[in-house]
């Protein structure tokens, strides 16, 4: 069995240029082990998923998120200017909300259908491409992005993707 952390730095050497740590199943203390040992082995930062304690206790590099969490502004006002600081989002006005809040980037999507999430509808590259014309920070594309389809959300203009099975599977 592959540890959370294990995988994460398999998918750096296939190219993944930050990781997020978000493991629903694990205790916190188990989230807190292995946050430590990916702050310690990556060289890309790393992030913890909705837990602003977490990320500062171990030194992880920032905070992704849920667009149902602690407002952008309050996780700002904790972690402070330096760290990174992202926010999922399914609307362009959630986006512009993370944004003027503070946040440094937005995932947003699902853009193409997902495992992950079943029954939650995809916004398509449309939706994609109107969300990275009205922001200035970042927009990630996540849900059901392959080789393909991370190209096609680039060409939209998104920064980049955010992706589970793209990484296991190569």
């Amino acid at each position: 069995m592959v540890s959370n952390a294990e995988s994460g730095l398999q998918a750096v050497r296939r190219s993944a240029t930050m990781l997020l740590l978000r493991a629903p199943e694990l205790s916190m203390r188990q989230v807190e082990m292995e946050l430590r040992r990916l702050v310690d082995a990556s060289p890309v930062p790393v992030l913890a998923h909705s837990r602003c304690d977490v990320a500062l206790a171990v030194g992880a590099a920032g905070v992704q998120l849920p667009e149902v969490d602690i407002p952008t502004v309050d996780a700002r006002t904790l972690l402070g200017p330096d760290r990174l600081l992202g926010r999922s989002v399914h609307s362009l006005a959630a986006a512009k909300r993370a944004e003027s809040e503070g946040a440094d980037y937005v995932v947003y999507g699902p853009v193409f259908p997902t495992a992950s999430h079943p029954g939650r509808a995809a916004v398509g590259l449309g939706a994609l491409r109107d969300v990275c014309l009205d922001l200035r920070i970042p927009v990630l594309a996540i849900g059901g992005v392959d080789d393909m389809r991370s190209q096609e959300c680039l060409a939209a203009g998104a920064q980049g993707f955010a992706a589970i099975g793209y990484f296991q599977r190569r």
